[in-house]
């Protein structure tokens, strides 16, 4: 049950926002501020408004079936309305509540995505080439854009570790449940005797923090530049353009070599540092909040095993949610994503108005 107080609350910031938006009497900034206020409050007023209502619509109907001088036809077409007004209700109640959820204000950033191979030698460097592939096609269907921050390649053509910057519209809120162990399950190509193998790669998903978010003191940082590597300690460069960026306090330690110049690598350097940063200070503010805050799904806990890719069966699994989809191929092309995700996000807002009881 929401407060009837909170409902009209929300019906008058309409209201208001809407006059404030045609008076013409606002600057750039604030009436830009403010169309983004009434755009989303605009979203949930229509159901606001019925939610309202409700209780007059309920007893209207009621009387006409406590009515003895209501003629039957009267009465089902009142009962079926009546059916049809508490399905709606619910719905509009839940919608409501949804929409008062505390918001995560990191949804709406930007994303740096970190992928590593984990266990499984040559192989798991291979998946995770593979999680990366997918993540560049999932970003390409959605016209986002996916910038390449660093790369070190294994061997046998797959990834030791890649870490990029995803650029859009709602790209956190969308990503932010990949973070954890994914683990996959196929026989490798080296394998002759046809056994699976299981292997795994981590992915760490962090909302992209920007100066505003996150003041950095230059006297808590430590620089130091070097002469970057290529494969088997060759030097690659001449010039000390290799960046290593420490964060004193909490030793947080950021290296960069992909560029020539060592003012790009500490640029780069700085954008993951900033995000590593940023998403330590969101944990501890949300244990502070609550110790059981933590729920099944978003944890972001990096050593967690979230997903199991079945090469043999055809199937991916997340086990946040015990979904099983029958289609590894296309959600490897990025075809199935959305559905996993969709998945994942309405079982964490089930999880979010459950909490609210």
């Amino acid at each position: 049950m929401i407060p009837t107080k909170t409902v009209e609350e929300l019906i008058t910031k309409h209201s208001t926002l809407e006059k404030d938006l045609s008076s013409g009497n606002l600057d750039n900034k604030v009436f830009a501020e403010k169309s983004k206020e009434y755009s989303d409050v605009n979203e949930i007023i229509l159901n606001a408004k019925k939610y309202l209502s409700f209780e007059n619509e309920k007893q209207e109907l009621e009387k006409i079936l406590e009515d003895s001088s209501s003629d039957k036809e009267l009465k089902n077409m009142a009962e079926l309305e009546l059916i049809d007004l508490k399905s709606q209700h619910e719905i509009n109640e839940k919608k409501l509540k949804l929409f008062l959820l505390p918001k995560d204000e990191a949804d709406k950033k930007n994303a740096i995505i970190e992928i590593r191979a984990g266990t499984g030698g040559l192989e798991a460097s291979l998946f995770a080439s593979d999680l990366f592939k997918m993540y560049e096609k999932v970003s390409h269907k959605k016209k986002w854009s996916l910038e390449l921050i660093s790369i070190s390649r294994s061997d046998a053509g797959g990834l030791k570790e890649v870490i990029a910057s995803i650029k859009g519209t709602n790209i956190y809120s969308t990503l932010k449940y990949e973070s954890g162990v994914h683990r996959v399950q196929r026989v490798p190509d080296t394998e002759t005797q046809g056994r699976v193998h299981t292997s795994a790669a981590t992915v760490a998903v962090l909302p992209e923090a920007e100066e505003v978010d996150l003041k950095i003191n230059d006297s808590d940082l430590r620089i130091d530049v070097f002469r970057a590597g290529g494969p088997g300690g060759q030097s690659v460069n001449t010039t000390d353009s290799a960046v290593r960026i420490t964060h004193i306090p909490t030793g947080l330690s950021v290296s960069q070599q992909d560029e020539k110049s060592q003012h790009k690598n500490k640029a780069k350097g700085m954008k993951i540092l900033r995000a590593r940063l940023y998403e330590l200070e969101r944990s501890r503010i949300d244990q502070e909040r609550s110790q059981d805050r933590k729920t099944k799904i978003g944890t972001g806990d990096r050593s967690e095993r979230i997903r199991t890719y079945n090469f043999p069966q055809g199937r991916v699994t997340d086990h946040r949610i015990n979904l099983t989809l029958h289609k590894l191929e296309e959600f490897l092309e990025g075809e199935a994503f959305d559905e996993m995700i969709e998945s994942l996000t309405l079982q964490a807002q089930e999880e979010s108005l459950s909490n609210l009881k």
